[in-house]
């Protein structure tokens, strides 16, 4: 086990070696060991579940001399929440890759070259333990994400593509001026994390250098108002890069802020005019994107705004600073990934068959695609949080955090699972109910293959629902670290927000 993480990692990219040997006249061979290793880059995560100790902090840890001049080492490590998020990053993208089978029929070697590229960068961000190097696997994940949406996208491709990289590339340039910051500040000039948590920046510093870190992450999560990017991103990938998009890229942003900028900047994180900026935006992500949802008229649009709602609740926990609210985010930001993942693999199922996203143009789906209608009833519940699927406890969780900092952070989370619910059963009324018109009459259920897509998630969605514990488990540590350094930092404690009158009013 001393290399696991070596050997995670560089999976894909053997994988990538092998696809690029594989002449481009054979696509059923590219097709067969894009999901093969994609399928062996999932297995090679499971030790990491087994192996795992709860109890520890990093594990698996292993560094190398990289670039020694500047301090920068290729050193990797995992904490419980890594652990999750590399775990289901390899479950992700090889369903991601299988649902692709009948989605592309062009320049299929690079398509799957793309994937594997996007698969080895994930992991990369979520195991680097330093900084530079996680910047790296950061920037590294922008390439193959902008060519999936810009080659093989919809009409609108170039356009969301570029959108996608514009944004995503300033905010990652301001982000990296407040690491090189951190650098300067850092008496061992490390890039470190280790390193760089020992490190003092003055309260001044520290607000300057939050915001910087928040241009790079607000962006990628995305906080409303820096969420245009994502509707056309979404709405023009194709399904696989939706699904990777909303289940894995999404997860990098809040990541960041619970990775680095609650335990390098805990002064900063704390204070109540920070909180509360980030508390009114998460609130106005919670509301607008559930509203934005119910005025829709194109089925992956819909979903695309959903995210801006729900990761607004995995923000909101975060800056609740509690271990209630941030134990809730990071398993609201797994259910995410499961929940979503599977709503724009519906999306995707359906547009396939019809070539048409407009929810007008279905109904009555119920009378021809009963195991379809099934999938959706229970993808649409766990979404919305309904008790033993895997979106209740997540919700329970950050609504507990954030009543503890204020009512009215609860008050409005629970308009928008209100309103959150209002958009998926209209959805599902206006799709799955009703009478079959001819168009949709001859449409064929699901096949084995699109089962065996769906199967893996729905087990989870039951398993988390039913059986939280092992997540709450695995997550005790690293959230009552992240707490604990917030709250014990030289400056002082915040404020009750229900104190402030802006947001009592």
């Amino acid at each position: 086990m001393d290399h696991i993480l070596t050997v995670v990692l560089l999976t894909p990219l053997a994988g990538l070696l092998v696809l690029l040997l594989i002449p481009s006249s054979q696509p059923l061979w590219i097709k067969r060991w894009a999901n093969i290793a994609s399928f062996i880059g999932f297995l090679t995560c499971l030790p990491l579940i087994y192996y795992f100790n709860p109890r520890d902090d990093f594990q698996f840890k292993e560094s190398y001399r990289w670039i020694p001049s500047l301090g920068a080492s290729f050193s990797l490590g995992i904490d419980g929440y890594s652990l999750l998020l590399v775990a289901l990053t390899g479950l992700i993208g090889f369903i991601a890759v299988l649902s692709s089978w009948n989605a592309i029929d062009h320049r299929l070697k690079e398509y799957y070259a793309n994937f594997l590229i996007l698969q080895a960068s994930m992991m990369g961000v979520f195991m680097a333990r330093d900084f530079l190097l996680f910047f790296v696997f950061w920037e590294l994940g922008l390439v193959p994400m902008y060519f999936i949406i810009a080659v093989w996208g919809g009409p609108r491709r170039v356009y969301s593509a570029f959108k996608f990289i514009v944004y995503t590339f300033i905010g990652s340039v301001v982000m990296f001026l407040g690491i090189l910051t951190l650098y300067a500040h850092a008496g061992s000039h490390s890039f470190a994390i280790d390193d760089l948590l020992k490190t003092t920046l003055p309260a001044s510093t520290q607000w300057w250098v939050f915001w910087a870190f928040f241009a790079g992450f607000a962006v990628k999560v995305p906080m409303w108002p820096l969420h245009t990017w994502l509707p056309d991103a979404h709405t023009e990938a194709p399904t696989a890069g939706s699904v990777i998009l909303a289940s894995i890229l999404l997860k990098m942003g809040t990541y960041g802020f619970l990775r680095f900028s609650l335990p390098l900047l805990p002064d900063a994180s704390k204070d109540p005019r920070i909180v509360n900026v980030m508390a009114v935006l998460s609130l106005i992500a919670i509301v607008y994107g559930a509203l934005v949802c119910l005025m829709q008229k194109d089925w992956k649009k819909l979903i695309a705004y959903s995210s801006v709602s729900h990761l607004g609740f995995c923000t909101l926990g975060i800056f609740a600073l509690n271990p209630a609210g941030i134990t809730g985010s990071i398993i609201q930001q797994i259910n995410h990934g499961i929940s979503t993942g599977m709503l724009f693999l519906i999306v995707g199922i359906v547009y396939e068959r019809r070539h048409t996203r407009e929810i007008s143009e279905y109904g009555g789906l119920l009378r021809v695609m009963p195991l379809f209608t099934i999938v959706f009833f229970i993808t649409a519940l766990s979404s919305m949080g309904m008790p033993a699927l895997n979106g209740f406890i997540g919700e329970i969780s950050i609504l507990q955090g954030a009543y503890q900092m204020s009512f009215n952070w609860a008050l409005w989370s629970v308009v928008g699972i209100a309103l959150g619910a209002a958009y998926l059963i209209w959805l599902f009324q206006r799709t799955m109910l009703g009478d079959v018109s001819e168009k949709n009459a001859g449409l064929k259920d699901l096949s084995a293959r699109e089962i065996a897509v769906f199967a893996p998630l729905l087990v989870l969605a039951f398993a988390i629902g039913i059986y939280p514990k092992p997540l709450f488990t695995v997550l005790e540590r690293p959230t009552q670290q992240i707490v604990e350094r917030v709250r014990n930092s030289a400056g002082t404690r915040p404020l009750p927000v229900a104190q402030n009158p802006t947001l009592t009013r």
